[in-house]
């Protein structure tokens, strides 16, 4: 058991699982654009950035919140954290790698989302303000980046002009991601309250967070049947999108400050990666 828990910390806590998610999105989206997933320098900047970005939190987060040690997964990425700056070098490399063999036009639609993340992470602001430290910033900036990355940067990829379906996608996404980014802040609520940050679930309770995660979800779920209609989403599609939302929602409906960070960033986060399987698995054996 010592084992496995430490092979869990290390995926969870070393970033690698919150990349996945934001590569499995992307290729998702790249399946349902073109039928197919590949690795290559777009994909390769989604998960290598992501593993950079979240390495930097990670870093910049724990010397801000040494109060915090004594809770357990602080205690883990405080042990952690020289590797993590191992981690944080490497998905640097890769991510300048990725981003000068990507086409000019993607690197140009890569480089405001760059610029949020960075200032989402690094103290770019004054009194070492980086912009989740202000009021209800950040679930806004974290699902308008994410929806940004692993939608719109393979539409550019792929050279296909905008329509209404893309942009249905584009808000799909992220209402998706601000409804599961929701219960990360009830989990944090005594950090935000140390911090002075007020987010959503210290406005309204956790309570009505939760409903207001299902609720986004629901307004998801409407997005995939409207594509669905419109002929964008093929019915196997629309079927692994409802497993996601729904299954999704279960989860959403559970969280609680005092849920373990495995259920968080274990879980929550895996929903990610579960939706990008269904519809690049499951669609891809209905289909054929």
């Amino acid at each position: 058991m010592w084992a496995i828990k430490k092979i869990i910390d290390l995926v969870l806590y070393g970033n690698f699982w919150i990349a996945a998610g934001a590569l499995m999105l992307a290729l998702q989206t790249q399946y349902i654009l073109t039928g197919i997933t590949e690795w290559n320098a777009v994909t390769g900047f989604v998960f290598c950035s992501t593993w950079l970005l979240y390495a930097l939190h990670r870093i910049v987060g724990i010397l801000r919140l040494k109060d915090f040690l004594d809770i357990e997964r602080y205690g883990v990425i405080a042990r952690f954290r020289h590797h993590i700056i191992i981690y944080a070098v490497i998905a640097g490399l890769g991510t300048a790698w990725c981003f000068f063999q990507m086409p000019f036009r993607v690197q140009v639609a890569a480089v405001l989302p760059s610029f949020f993340s960075l200032a989402y992470v690094l103290p770019f602001f004054g009194k070492q303000r980086r912009l989740r430290d202000f009021n209800q910033i950040k679930i806004y900036l974290v699902a308008l980046v994410w929806a940004w990355v692993t939608v719109v940067l393979p539409i550019v990829e792929a050279e296909i002009d905008f329509n209404t379906s893309h942009v249905l996608m584009y808000f799909e996404r992220t209402l998706f991601v601000f409804a599961i980014t929701l219960p990360f802040d009830i989990r944090d609520l005594n950090v935000d309250r140390h911090s002075k940050v007020s987010t959503i679930p210290a406005k309204i309770g956790v309570k009505k967070s939760n409903y207001l995660g299902l609720i986004l979800l629901g307004l998801g779920l409407a997005l995939v049947l409207i594509n669905t209609y419109l002929g964008f989403y093929s019915s196997a599609i629309c079927i692994s999108l409802l497993i996601s939302f729904i299954s999704t929602g279960f989860l959403v409906r559970l969280s609680s400050p005092d849920r373990h960070d495995y259920f968080y960033s274990g879980l929550m986060d895996g929903t990610m990666v579960l939706q990008g399987a269904l519809v690049c698995i499951t669609a891809y054996y209905l289909l054929s």
